[in-house]
């Protein structure tokens, strides 16, 4: 470790300051990299190029680990913090291993969650630059979305006033079209050199998006919880400052192109994404996308640093990548593909230990259907993180709010309660398994947790299926903590897999959402609303039918209703919407009522937060 463990356990950030850092240059030469492969950010934190990739690609790839959680209570399960510890713990038993997570959005940070580094001894550090801009990432994403949405804004106020001629002059001011124009053309059937080539209605076609406003799809971005902003009308004032139209912000790490960051495999792969994101449709309800617009090519210069994974280090010294960070409710959950791609091969004859957000109906479900399905990368094992106050509440404990002491309920021992709340766990198991993966339990120990207490979880979770079940200190006790955990991982990926997905693409999209929702939620149906019967036959028409689905519903729940807790049954899914993601290259069905934009709560954790004048170092960061 490169921090002194103490007791009782001090904050996260006395944690986290208090460790001595290794120069990030050296956890590079730890894994065989050198200054010329890193871009460095201060003294401990680089990216990695993507050219490093082609150098290693003949290395034998090490063991594949998904980190995963039962449903969580609204204060999380520790599924982080034991992410890293499985890390740590194969760090102490003398495994070569590397660490994949993803970077955490503001939101939360000032939020309600605070921050996502890990905690106690299982830490990815600096701990403030990991919850706070980090490299800068998150605000690249967000100006190469805001370009776009400034650019649909701008064609539709310019369409509007100039006419077919003038319009054609302004795009081609020196009667040659720009390279992008050619996809264009190509995707309208239209052969021409040069725009005087074009007839008339040729030249009209092609030059007019006729964007239909109220299509529109894309949101502006910012990296914050404000909820004034999720409806709001833009183009307010003169008539030079637009149409008006209701449009709305999202949170950035529910943008799509956060979304095409992670799962983008190489720079060619993240121009195609950027260029095949629809933004809505055109009037003769075709879509129109970013290279219509001409400015994917614009966006993918903002991101190209972005591809490039951020290595930082845990507090056992050993490397970690932080990238990419699309919430798992509304997204797919995953860190990026680039990461798991450099990291398994630089994890050549060790582990490579990456997780996925929220319970494993959510960011698991999504890790083995669209991240795996892209990257070609196969898992060796889960992890799946339950803890003993999580399955109380699941067997009918009081209710858990986040800022509010929890019940007595869950700080003494209540075998009863737990053994109530074990179908959550028992459920989560049984629908891994489907995978053909094998899952190693692990029991994320608190304070008031009793040894009865946990023997009845271990039990329960090798009755289920797993091949182990073993306790996590690694909150308290670090690398040390997790040992137990990492041998009975080590274990199980040497038992092999038979790993397969839950659907093949030609699956009609109704197919997939229903495989999905009675396979891992347990629904008995899906009922789907006007809007999503409309989406059905329109994203059919348009070819779409052949993505993979990225369900959107709570993370609180096996079904699509917060409140139902434990393994529910007797229930049918409802679908209002189905959304396309097509630069990302999934369909992502609306279950109840989701946010892409979430609101501060009545006293966000922003307010622990401050600088120390006199060292400069950050105070209350959690």
């Amino acid at each position: 470790m490169i921090v002194d463990i103490k007791s009782p356990v001090p904050s996260d950030i006395d944690i986290a300051q208090a460790a001595q850092l290794k120069p990030i240059v050296e956890v590079a030469k730890d894994i065989g990299l050198t200054e010329d492969d890193l871009d460095l950010y201060g003294k401990y934190k680089a990216k990695v190029h993507l050219d490093v990739l082609e150098r290693i690609k003949d290395l034998p790839n090490g063991k594949y680990i998904d980190v995963t959680a039962i449903t969580p209570t609204p204060l999380g399960e520790g599924k982080t913090v034991t992410t890293i510890g499985v890390s740590q713990g194969l760090h102490e038993i003398g495994k070569k291993v590397f660490t994949a997570i993803r970077q955490p959005s503001q939101g939360p940070t000032f939020g309600i969650k605070g921050g996502a580094a890990g905690g106690g001894y299982s830490q990815v550090v600096p701990m403030e630059d990991f919850n706070l801009h980090l490299t800068g990432d998150i605000h690249a994403i967000g100006a190469a979305n805001n370009l776009l949405a400034a650019a649909i804004d701008a064609r539709i106020a310019h369409e509007d006033r100039l006419n077919d001629e003038r319009l054609q002059k302004s795009l081609c001011p020196k009667g040659k079209f720009s390279p992008w124009m050619h996809v264009r053309l190509d995707k309208l059937g239209i052969s021409a050199e040069k725009p005087s080539d074009l007839s008339p209605e040729d030249a009209r076609r092609f030059f007019r998006l006729n964007i239909d406003p109220y299509s529109i799809t894309l949101n502006r971005v910012v990296d914050i919880s404000d909820r004034a902003l999720r409806n709001i009308v833009t183009g307010l004032g003169a008539k030079t400052d637009g149409r008006p139209r209701q449009a709305g912000f999202d949170i950035t790490v529910a943008s799509e192109v956060m979304a095409i960051i992670a799962l983008a495999d190489s720079m060619k792969d993240l121009r195609e994404r950027i260029g095949r994101m629809v933004i809505g449709m055109d009037k003769d309800k075709s879509p129109v996308t970013a290279e219509d617009l001409g400015v994917a090519g614009a966006m993918t210069v903002l991101l190209k640093d972005v591809l490039m994974p951020n290595l930082m280090q845990t507090l056992a010294g050993s490397p970690a990548f932080v990238h990419a960070g699309p919430f798992a409710n509304i997204a797919h959950g995953n860190s990026s593909i680039m990461s798991d791609l450099l990291g398994i091969k630089l994890a050549s004859g060790g582990y490579l230990v990456t997780e996925s957000g929220f319970g494993a109906d959510c960011g698991m479900e999504k890790f083995f259907n669209i991240k795996c399905r892209y990257s070609g990368l196969v898992p060796d094992c889960v992890v799946m993180v339950c803890s003993i106050r999580a399955l109380k509440m699941h067997g009918g404990g009081p209710k858990v709010v986040a800022g509010v002491p929890l019940a007595q309920a869950y700080k003494e021992e209540n075998l009863e309660l737990l053994e109530k709340g074990m179908c959550n766990l028992v459920a989560h198991i049984t629908h891994a398994r489907q995978f053909g993966v094998p899952i190693v339990v692990a029991i994320n120990r608190f304070t008031p947790d009793t040894d009865a207490e946990v023997e009845l979880v271990r039990k329960a979770a090798i009755k289920a299926g797993a091949e182990d079940a073993a306790v996590s200190e690694v909150w308290a006790k670090g690398q040390a903590g997790g040992a137990a955990l990492a041998k009975a991982v080590v274990k199980a990926c040497e038992q092999g897999n038979d790993f397969k997905f839950l659907y093949p693409l030609d699956m009609s999209i109704r197919e997939k959402i229903e495989t999905i929702a009675t396979k891992i939620y347990g629904a008995d149906g899906v009922d789907f609303e006007p809007a999503a019967q409309a989406k059905l036959k329109l994203y059919t028409d348009l070819g779409y039918d052949k993505l993979p689905i990225c369900m959107a519903k709570t993370h609180l729940s096996l079904s699509h209703d917060p409140l139902l807790k434990g393994a529910p049954k007797g229930f049918r899914l409802p679908v209002r919407d189905i959304r396309a993601s097509v630069g990302a290259g999934f369909l992502y069905p609306l279950c109840g009522t989701m946010r892409t934009m979430p609101g501060l709560p009545s006293r966000p954790v922003f307010m622990d937060i401050d600088i120390d004048l006199e060292t400069g170092k950050v105070l209350g960061l959690s």
